[in-house]
């Protein structure tokens, strides 16, 4: 990345960690996932209704964290409310790709979460960014109810 996107990219990390969009308890919530990072302490609680197609009507997030984690959960539920299940997966996988280096190019559709490419540089962050990712997939896979994911089971070794 340029200085100048490097600068952005932090002054968008801090910006959102300071003041999250979307964080609060959302009470009629279909779905709620509860997600941890215990190599570094992130800490999230996701909450999800869905519309009558099945999209993401609202999200909202509540936890604690370093700044990427909450930066990224607070990206993250802008760009997904109101998306259908299968956009969400697209960018989903998108996003996976642009923290983890497996695109060179950034998609589009990902708007400002194309800046968290700088968690790149730093593998063992990769894990705060995929946080809130990892339970919205899992939000996705169940109808109703709570559960919890953990990144160590995510990212674990073969």
């Amino acid at each position: 990345m340029s200085p100048e996107l490097d600068e952005l990219y932090q002054e968008v990390i801090l910006d959102h960690s300071r003041r999250p969009r979307n964080f609060g308890d959302l009470t009629d919530a279909a779905v709620r996932v509860h997600g941890d990072n215990p190599a570094c302490g992130d800490e999230i609680h996701l909450g999800v209704k869905f519309g009558a197609d099945g999209g993401l009507q609202d999200i909202k997030f509540t936890g604690h964290g370093c700044a990427i984690s909450q930066a990224s959960a607070s990206l993250m539920t802008m760009k997904l409310k109101g998306k259908s299940r299968a956009e969400v997966m697209e960018m989903f996988g998108a996003f996976h790709d642009l923290v983890t280096g497996g695109t060179a190019d950034a998609p589009k559709m990902l708007g400002d979460l194309r800046l968290m490419q700088g968690v790149r540089k730093f593998p063992q962050r990769v894990k705060c960014a995929m946080l809130a990712w990892r339970a919205v997939e899992q939000a996705l896979r169940q109808n109703a109810g709570e559960s919890t994911i953990s990144t160590e089971a995510d990212f674990a070794a073969p």
